[in-house]
C-alpha cells in the first residue's frame, strides 16, 4: 500500500498460479510464461482445470497434504512454499477446480522475477486460466517490461471484448488466441460460454495487427464441429498469421470429461486432414502440433 496526498492507494495485484522462467512453447523464441489463476470458461476438455476457480477455503487440501505445506489460518488456506514438494495432493483433492498455490503479486514483484532472467529471454507470456481478467494488472505491467526491450503476448481464450478495451493492448505486440469452436451449439456444450466476443475478436485482432496466432483443438470423431471451425478460422487469416491445428489429447482432462471427448488421443493422420484444408483455403501457416 503506498500514500498519496494523505491517504493509502492500494497496490494492484493479480493471482499467480506458476511461473516458468524458460518456455520455448508459449510464443517465439525463449520467453518467462506467466500463469494466472481464474478462468471464466470451463472447457470440457480443459487440462489444467485448477486454474478455473479461486480457492474457497474449504480445507481440504489441509487435510491431505502429506508435508503439512498447507494450513488454515483465520479461515483461509495458506500455502507455505518451502515446505510443498509439488506433488499435487493438494490438486487432486479439491473438489472446486481451483489450488491452494497461488501467490498474490504486484507488478515490481513480478518485474523483480522478469529482471532475473531478462538478459536470456525474448520476452514474456501471460497466460492463465484467462490472462485477461486481471487486465488492469497488465496494463500496469507490459510498460514496465517493454522498457526492458522485451516483447509482450497475451495467449488468451478471447473471452474478453479487445475493441472495447484497447488500452490492454497498447503496449502488447501480439495475442495467441483461441478458436475453440465456430458452431454456436458445440461452443456452448464445450465451453459452457458463448463464442461470439470471441469471433468478433478474431476480426478485430487480425485488422489491428495485433494477432499473433490462432490455435483450434481437433476433437476425435467430430467431423462436422472440427471441419466448421477450421474452414472459418481459414477463411478469416488465410496467411496473415500463425495457425496452430492441435491434437486432442486425453492427459490431464477430468474423468468424466474423458468418457465424453474420448480417453485417447486424436489421431495425427485424422489431425492431418483439417491442416490440409486450412492451407487449401488459404491459411498457408498453417501446422499440426
Amino acid at each position: 500500500m503506498r500514500s498519496t496526498a494523505g491517504y493509502s492507494v492500494m497496490k494492484i495485484t493479480a493471482p499467480v498460479n506458476k511461473i516458468i522462467p524458460f518456455s520455448n512453447v508459449d510464443g517465439p523464441s525463449n520467453r518467462m510464461a506467466i500463469f494466472f489463476q481464474g478462468c471464466p470458461f470451463n472447457c470440457r476438455f480443459c487440462h489444467n482445470p485448477e486454474t478455473i476457480h479461486m480457492c474457497n477455503d474449504c480445507g481440504d487440501c489441509v487435510k491431505t497434504c502429506p508435508v503439512g505445506a498447507l494450513s488454515l489460518k483465520e479461515g483461509k488456506v495458506t500455502w507455505n512454499k518451502d515446505l510443498c514438494v509439488n506433488c499435487d495432493t493438494c490438486i487432486k483433492t479439491c473438489r472446486h477446480d481451483a489450488s491452494p498455490k497461488v501467490t498474490r503479486m504486484t507488478t515490481d514483484e513480478l518485474m523483480e522475477k522478469i529482471l532475473e532472467v531478462s538478459p536470456y529471454i525474448q520476452g514474456i507470456t501471460l497466460s492463465g486460466g484467462e490472462c485477461t481478467l486481471q487486465k488492469e494488472f497488465i496494463k500496469e505491467l507490459f510498460p514496465k517490461v517493454k522498457a526492458l526491450g522485451l516483447t509482450t503476448l497475451l495467449d488468451s481464450n478471447g473471452s474478453l471484448d479487445f475493441e472495447s478495451n484497447e488500452d490492454i493492448l497498447e503496449y502488447c505486440d501480439g495475442v495467441m488466441l483461441d478458436v475453440k469452436a465456430y458452431n454456436k451449439e458445440f461452443s456452448d456444450w464445450l465451453i459452457r460460454y458463448p463464442n461470439d466476443v470471441v469471433l468478433k475478436n478474431l476480426d478485430h485482432l487480425l485488422a489491428t495487427g495485433k494477432l499473433e496466432e490462432v490455435r483450434t483443438l481437433i476433437f476425435p470423431d467430430r467431423d462436422k464441429e472440427n471441419e466448421a471451425t477450421v474452414r472459418y478460422v481459414a477463411e478469416t487469416i488465410k496467411d496473415r498469421c500463425r495457425y496452430k491445428i492441435i491434437r486432442y489429447r486425453q492427459f490431464g482432462v477430468r474423468e468424466e470429461y474423458r468418457k465424453e471427448l474420448g480417453d485417447f488421443t486424436t489421431g495425427e493422420d485424422y489431425a492431418m486432414r483439417y491442416v490440409e484444408l486450412a492451407r487449401s483455403l488459404g491459411a498457408s501457416k498453417a501446422i499440426l502440433v
